[in-house]
C-alpha cells in the first residue's frame, strides 16, 4: 500500500525544514503525538537514531531515522514498533521551494503492508490522522511564530 500527501506551506523552505528535520520535535506540531524522546540520548539528526513516542490514546511507537539530507531537504524513517498493524512501513518526507512566492511544497509518502481487508481503513488513518493533521499542525505553528 502507498500513501502520498502533499501541501503548500506559506513559509520559506528553510523555515519549514528547520522544524521538520528535528526528528524528535514532532510532538510540538503533530496533534496525535503527546510526547517524544530519542533513545540513548541520540542527537535528533543522527541517522539510525530511534525516537520513542506516545499517541493521545497512550499507544507507544518507535521509529528510526533512515536518511536525512539538509542539502535536499529530505528524510526517511521506518516504524520499528507499533500497536497499529502497519508492517514494513517506510516513509519519506521531501520539501521543495515554490518558486511563485516564498513558500514550501511538502510531500510525505509511505509504503506499508496491512492485514487483509484493512487496507482502506489504515491508509485513511495514515493519510488523514497522521500526515494531513501533522501538516496542518505545522502550518499553525509557523503561522503562530510569525504573528
Amino acid at each position: 500500500m502507498k500513501v502520498l500527501v502533499s501541501t503548500v506551506i506559506d513559509a520559506p523552505p528553510e523555515a519549514v525544514w528547520e522544524v521538520v528535520r528535528d526528528f524528535n520535535g514532532h510532538d510540538a506540531w503533530t496533534p496525535a503525538v503527546t510526547d517524544s524522546a530519542m533513545e540513548r540520548g541520540a542527537p535528533t539528526d543522527r541517522v539510525s537514531g530511534v525516537r520513542r513516542f506516545h499517541l493521545a490514546d497512550g499507544s507507544e511507537l518507535r521509529e528510526q531515522l533512515l536518511t536525512l539530507s539538509d542539502a535536499d531537504m529530505t528524510l526517511s524513517y521506518c516504524l520499528l514498533d507499533t500497536p497499529i498493524p502497519l508492517f514494513n512501513y517506510v516513509a519519506h518526507v521531501r520539501l521543495l521551494p515554490v518558486t511563485d512566492g516564498d513558500m514550501t511544497f511538502w510531500q510525505w509518502q509511505s509504503r506499508f503492508d496491512t492485514p487483509a481487508g484493512r487496507e482502506r481503513e489504515l491508509a485513511h488513518l495514515v493519510r488523514e490522522d497522521i500526515y494531513t493533521s501533522a501538516m496542518n499542525g505545522l502550518r499553525e505553528r509557523l503561522r503562530g511564530a510569525s504573528a
